[in-house]
């Protein structure tokens, strides 16, 4: 089996390339910006991630600094960049090797199965993190941020995020989220549940009156989008 590498830059040109070329040995996963970047490696587990640190919206730092607060995954960047400030600060952030465009084709293929050897017996993967725009769910440290900043959650509310998180992009019913928190043979009045989804609403939402992260589904529950 190829190994899986997520590769980011704007230049979506370049990225049709290269993608092309690395094909033939690796899977390639592509993205254009800094939050599909994020997105894709929680959702695709790569094994390593190629990024430019150039990007409008999120740059490439901010994608190193939140990949390497979740993971040791290997990262190698792909820029235009040349200043040893930049590539020390590369290296700061903890990047396993730094490309200077142009390169050849070949030559980044070479480093990327160096880094990959170099690697191999480190656990690199992004396995029960859930990341949602700037929400990043942590369900192993039982751990959530809302961009940099760490969000402060009782055990009832982290238990009633991370029941939507597990099933992030499905609605779910009041009946199941409240078996799930409280148990199968314990009743427990909608209003209950209710009031901890306007208490997590007012600690991750930046208008709890118009919810983006946990929205209501008419008439049936709750989910995390």
């Amino acid at each position: 089996m190829k190994p899986k590498i997520l590769l980011v830059d704007d230049d979506r040109i370049l990225v049709e390339l290269l993608a092309q070329y690395l094909s033939e040995s690796f899977e390639v996963v592509t993205a254009t910006d800094g939050h599909e970047a994020l997105r894709k490696a929680y959702s695709e587990q790569p094994k390593i991630v190629v990024l430019d640190v150039v990007m409008p919206g999120m740059d490439g730092w901010d994608v190193i600094a939140r990949l390497r607060e979740l993971s040791t995954i290997p990262i190698i960047t792909l820029t235009g960049k040349t200043a040893e400030a930049d590539k020390l600060r590369a290296f700061g952030l903890g990047v396993d090797d730094y490309v200077v465009k142009p390169c050849s084709f070949a030559e980044l293929s070479a480093r990327i199965t160096a880094v990959l050897n170099r690697v191999k017996r480190r656990t690199g993967t992004l396995d029960n993190i859930i990341i949602v725009d700037r929400l990043i769910i942590d369900l192993n440290r039982r751990e959530v941020r809302l961009g940099n900043e760490l969000v402060s959650l009782t055990p009832t509310e982290f238990r009633l995020l991370e029941v939507l998180a597990r099933r992030h992009g499905k609605a779910v019913s009041e009946e199941d989220l409240t078996k799930k928190i409280w148990g199968e043979y314990r009743t427990e009045d909608s209003t209950v549940l209710r009031r901890y989804i306007w208490s997590l609403r007012n600690k991750l939402e930046t208008d709890p009156s118009k919810p983006g992260f946990i929205v209501n589904v008419r008439g049936f529950g709750y989910m995390l989008e």
